[in-house]
């Protein structure tokens, strides 16, 4: 829930494997190719053209042009986007104050005991709070609703778990983050480019804490996203 002005460097000369040579895992590690049985190439092949759903486009950061619309599909809506990485909620020993200077000790959705997420474990990404541009509960997008986050050939399933600024988009938790292989530092990690997040619509995992929830849910919605598109 905050707004970067850093610009992150972008890491260049990352060699792509192709999704056939790349076993499955459903362990979430930063060299695992994907969670659950969808690779990330099956996956892009149906976002590659975008119907734009937003009323206007947003900024992937402060500093950075509004280009970045929200997309629809049957099922689904995505953008494309950089991250920045959120390490709001508990307070961990990688997530605090002194880690991270936008660190809020909050976040929009909460575990089942009330206490919020737990951003150096739990894999959530971040979406706009509601403006003009789009309001993500009219496209059936909701608090533990299921993620697929995609960047460099992995696939890692996330929960929806905080709201961020009206205008800027692209942001993930520092569990996020970190299983993708990307730099997880809150203040000098992320990733400027290369990620591509499909929520799925009317989805929730339930604990919104349990990862392992989300992967089997995700893993189910994924097949059905390819059957329906």
């Amino acid at each position: 829930m905050r707004t970067r002005t850093l610009a992150l460097a972008a890491s260049a000369g990352a060699a792509l494997l192709a999704a056939a040579t790349l076993p499955g895992s459903a362990a979430a590690s930063p060299d695992s190719p994907r969670e659950g049985s969808v690779s990330a190439a099956e996956l892009l092949a149906k976002v590659t053209s975008c119907s734009q759903i937003s009323n206007g486009k947003y900024k992937s950061d402060d500093e950075t042009s509004a280009n970045i619309p929200v997309c629809g599909k049957n099922g689904a809506v995505f953008w494309k986007a950089d991250m920045d990485v959120d390490c709001d909620g508990q307070v961990t020993s990688k997530c605090n104050a002194d880690t991270d200077p936008w660190f809020q000790d909050d976040t929009a959705f909460h575990q089942s005991d009330d206490k919020p997420l737990n951003a150096e474990k739990l894999p959530y990404v971040v979406v706009p709070s509601s403006s003009s541009i789009w309001n993500y509960a009219n496209s059936g997008i909701k608090g533990g609703g299921v993620v697929a986050v995609i960047y460099n050939n992995k696939v890692e399933y996330a929960v929806v778990g905080d709201t961020g600024p009206t205008k800027i988009i692209g942001e993930a938790s520092y569990a996020t983050a970190n299983a993708l292989g990307i730099d997880p530092d809150p203040e000098t990690g992320g990733t400027d480019s290369g990620v591509t997040y499909i929520l799925f619509k009317n989805s929730k995992v339930s604990p919104i804490e349990s990862h392992s929830g989300a992967v089997s849910l995700g893993d189910s919605l994924a097949k059905k996203f390819l059957q329906e598109n």
